[in-house]
């Protein structure tokens, strides 16, 4: 299996690079973590003894890869924290989706829900029981053999979010069978990838901006020209 990187470090804050396939956190698998794997990473570069603080400020679904962050320090994790809350983190994502939009640039609004038994999430056009908001912006950057690359920032973060709504669209992502896909991928993965993250740090109080690029051959001339 694929190791994570390093993408970000400093005495606050750690940023890692996810492999698809890992988990964030654990759940009744049983499965390592890449909670786990960071703290494990701390705790062998410091020699650090005894308990090792390593939070993870937000996640990523298991088949999805990209960019996490970790906060090192209590007062990292309530600052970033803060940044989610206050929607003041940049979070962009890379997709590859059956089809071509109709429109090619667009935001789309809707109300999830998430059935925790099933694991999978529900979408209304209008508000309705307990779904919560969810709205996001994509654009296409590329497309061909009836497929398309977009680059979609969610503004707000709920579960399964930027896969529903992308099936709502009529463009699913690619080997997301659970939301309306015809294929899974080999790997289990979904080319979905979170690949750029943008926010003033909460400590240093500078800009920070991090990249990671998924390895997507149909579009990957294109993606390394992102940035």
């Amino acid at each position: 299996m694929t190791k994570p990187i390093i993408k970000y470090e400093d005495n606050h804050l750690l940023i890692v690079e996810k492999p698809t396939g890992w988990l964030v956190q654990g759940d009744e698998t049983g499965d390592g973590t890449l909670t786990g794997w960071a703290t494990e990473y701390i705790r062998k570069k410091y020699n650090k003894p005894g308990n090792v603080f390593c939070q993870p400020c937000h996640r990523l679904d298991r088949p999805v890869g990209g960019l996490v962050v970790f906060a090192r320090t209590s007062k990292g994790l309530e600052r970033m924290n803060k940044l989610f809350r206050e929607r003041t983190i940049t979070k962009t994502y890379l997709a590859i989706v059956d089809g071509v939009p109709k429109n090619p640039e667009h935001t789309l609004r809707h109300w999830l829900d998430k059935d925790h038994e099933k694991n999978k999430a529900h979408a209304y056009s209008k508000p309705k029981g307990n779904a919560k908001e969810a709205i996001l912006s994509y654009r296409m950057l590329a497309t061909h053999s009836k497929i398309s690359l977009l680059e979609v920032t969610p503004e707000t973060g709920r579960p399964h979010q930027i896969r529903i709504q992308m099936r709502e669209n009529n463009t699913s992502i690619r080997g997301d069978v659970k939301y309306g896909f015809s294929k899974a991928n080999q790997d289990k993965s979904i080319d979905l990838y979170a690949y750029k993250l943008e926010f003033e740090h909460p400590i240093k109080k500078e800009p920070i901006k991090v990249i990671s690029k998924p390895k997507w051959p149909d579009f990957q001339a294109f993606i390394n020209e992102l940035d």
